[in-house]
């Protein structure tokens, strides 16, 4: 058989093996857009702006439908009610992390973002109990924010109220606090390591979005050269890092004084060690102290960036909404979504109220496990700032943009830069 025609054969049982198992999962599913064979819907979505595509979807096939993410179908729960439905009411049948190649590859399913079933409650659970043990929520912590608010505001004095882009000092300032719980110490902002650990930390999150939800679309991808491979490295470098540092916490032990994260952590191992299905493992240590560093720190920084942005185009500075996604779009409860309005959380007599819909942390058994801190943190360093210095913007308010900018894994803040002045 001619080798063309043989190729020619091959691909078309393909495409009719995808449509005949498209339509039989159809069948099952929500209603949705018709995917196309082996692809799916990815050339009917704007990849670029994922929650936009299904904001304009949901308004056709209402709160619950179904996209193909190449062959494999996802179901999307859009909306106050859907979201609150599924992760509150039925909070341990949706505890579950989904199917992320990527994610897979880089954690082998350790940590405590990516993990599941017993793993993920083990270490969850230990986690939150040791940051409370290290005064999340207390006054320990709060005096690490408060040292580190001090440096902050020293390091911002150093731009001597010229115009300066903010990005990298406020990534600074949240990320040596969780420095200080996991390794007991913090970094000076110059630090090589330190410098070394932000910066790809940063190239993770900057790495184009589409091309990483095209390799958890067709994990074939995967294997192939492309920027997902510095995602691994990048991630391989901080389990590294941690690994380092663990061994030094091993020959320095004291199990009566526990000095931070990773001891706690090598103390709970050792009393587990007789256990056959111990999850605590020096490999799930890296990820769970890689995951806390990450994924605890970005979404600071964001939002004291957007914070600072908000607050120098509306100086007249106001209760702050930061929008995430559908909850935090709905019109019914917001009805000027698309604006800076303070007025969504103010009632008739102008007092705060509070919205079930502000969905921040997330919801139910996978809620942020650092909320405390992080609410604790994003007050004290931004009420540290506006006490000590007052914003001036180098261009006219009304040209200031604060339409966010779409990444991996997170909306960020435009780039923009601004004076702080000295009060």
């Amino acid at each position: 058989m001619d080798p063309l025609v043989f190729l020619v054969l091959c691909i078309s049982c393909c495409l009719l093996l995808s449509f005949w198992k498209q339509s039989s999962q159809k069948r099952h599913l929500p209603p949705g857009l018709t995917p196309l064979p082996v692809i799916g819907n990815i050339l009917q979505l704007v990849v670029k702006d994922i929650s936009k595509s299904l904001s304009n979807l949901s308004k056709v096939y209402g709160p619950v439908f179904t996209v193909y993410l190449g062959m494999k179908p996802v179901v999307v729960l859009h909306g106050y009610e859907a979201v609150n439905e599924a992760l509150i009411d039925f909070g341990e049948e949706f505890s579950a992390r989904g199917s992320f190649p990527m994610a897979e590859r880089a954690t082998k399913g350790n940590g405590i973002i990516n993990s599941n079933g017993k793993k993920w409650k083990d270490i969850r659970c230990f986690s939150l109990v040791t940051l409370k043990n290290f005064g999340m929520g207390k006054r320990s912590i709060e005096n690490r924010v408060q040292e580190e608010a001090c440096c902050l505001v020293e390091e911002l004095k150093k731009t001597n109220a010229s115009p300066c882009d903010p990005t990298f000092i406020l990534g600074c300032a949240p990320r040596n606090v969780i420095c200080s719980i996991i390794f007991q110490h913090r970094f000076d902002y110059r630090d090589p390591h330190f410098l070394s650990m932000m910066e790809k930390l940063n190239e993770n999150f900057m790495i184009s979005s589409p091309w990483l939800q095209l390799c958890n679309a067709f994990p074939v991808l995967i294997v192939l050269p492309g920027s997902h491979n510095k995602v691994f490295k990048n991630i391989d470098f901080f389990k590294s890092y941690v690994f380092e540092k663990t061994k030094e916490h091993q020959e320095s032990l004291n199990i009566s004084n526990p000095r931070d994260f990773i001891d706690c952590y090598l103390i709970k191992m050792e009393k587990e060690k007789h256990d056959k299905n111990v999850e605590f493992t020096l490999e799930n240590l890296t990820v769970t102290a890689t995951d806390l560093f990450a994924a605890g720190t970005e979404t600071k920084s964001t939002t004291l960036m957007y914070a600072l942005l908000l607050l120098l185009k509306y100086p007249e500075g106001t209760n702050i909404i930061i929008s995430l996604a559908s909850v935090l779009h709905d019109e019914r409860e917001f009805p000027n979504a698309k604006v800076f309005d303070p007025g969504h959380f103010l009632d008739e007599s102008g007092k705060f109220k509070k919205s079930d819909y502000f969905l921040t942390f997330s919801a139910g058994k996978r809620s942020c496990a650092g909320e405390s801190l992080t609410q604790m943190e994003l007050f004290l360093f931004l009420t540290t700032i506006l006490q000590k210095f007052n914003l001036k913007s180098v261009v006219d308010l009304k040209d200031l943009d604060t339409t966010p900018v779409a990444k991996v894994l997170t909306s960020v803040p435009p780039s923009y830069k601004l004076c702080f002045v000295p009060v």
